[in-house]
């Protein structure tokens, strides 16, 4: 299987797929202020070198996906990238945000070290390859109502644009209404795909729309979906995470707070290591 490298000169290099380190993508859902993303920044930098853990920050410029038109987007792209060039100098962590528009791709990939493709719109054609003409490492996040097989064709899109740098996200699948469910042998299915496989563990335990005009979510599963995606063979853990996630502007329902992070990344750092060994 192919490993992923996020990150280069100026900031830590990960290789996603390196059988000798697990992955962490992490960061608060929504760029909130530059003081947030500096206070995740500061609080995971020496935890993950502590626990020899690869690390990318994740946080969106534009949440474009809101339930409601009144919910808290961001800052949007302009000021979003300048945040997280900041966050990405002041730490030297690679960082990585989604993209929601072919146009935005040239702009974002000036700054970020990987794009992330939104499950939502992980079949939009257009955004696929002009995200992939980029050469920056790509996440795509399997959508809710997609098989794992079917990412052969999104693996295809971007592959078309002689870009190999692929990094599947699994963040479960739609069960009825509000509802989703992980099927963890889709970590197994992702991977024999030639790509590396990583489990969304806090978005795959929201009620998608559950609360009306925000999705709801239950973080306490979160701990569980990690540990047994790594236990399946997942490369790395997505996790979502905030100072005081009730207070936070997107995804308070479903993010885990900060003090959470390093009983949780030992286990699935110990997990990951053992499988490998054997």
């Amino acid at each position: 299987m192919r490993i992923v490298t996020v990150g280069g000169p100026g900031v830590d290099v990960v290789r996603v797929g390196d059988p000798a380190r697990l992955t962490l993508i992490a960061g608060p859902c929504v760029i909130e202020s530059p003081d947030l993303c500096c206070r995740v920044a500061e609080f995971l930098k020496p935890l993950t070198a502590r626990l020899g853990i690869g690390w990318v920050f994740k946080a969106s410029f534009d949440k474009a996906n809101r339930s409601s038109v009144e919910s808290f987007r961001g800052p949007g792209l302009e000021a979003g990238l300048r945040i997280l060039e900041t966050v990405r100098r002041e730490f030297a962590v690679p960082v990585v945000a989604d993209v929601h528009a072919p146009e935005q791709t040239a702009a974002a990939a000036q700054v970020l070290d990987a794009l992330q493709i939104p499950a939502f719109l992980v079949r939009q054609t257009d955004l696929v390859l002009a995200a992939a003409r980029t050469r920056k490492p790509l996440q795509l996040k399997k959508a809710q109502f997609m098989a794992p097989e079917d990412m052969t064709n999104v693996i295809a899109k971007a592959r078309s644009q002689h870009n190999d740098n692929l990094i599947l996200i699994e963040r479960g699948s739609s069960f009825g209404y509000h509802r989703l469910v992980c099927d963890m042998t889709a970590i197994p299915a992702l991977r024999r795909l030639g790509c590396p496989a990583v489990i969304d563990a806090t978005h795959a335990t929201q009620s998608p729309g559950g609360l009306g005009t925000a999705s709801g979510g239950d973080p306490d599963f979160a701990p569980i979906l990690a540990r047994a995606a790594v236990a399946a063979g997942a490369d790395g853990v997505f996790l979502e995470t905030h100072p005081d996630p009730a207070q936070a502007l997107s995804d308070a329902a479903s993010m885990l707070p900060l003090t959470a992070l390093e009983e949780l990344l030992t286990l699935c750092r110990d997990i990951y290591l053992r499988l490998r060994q054997d």
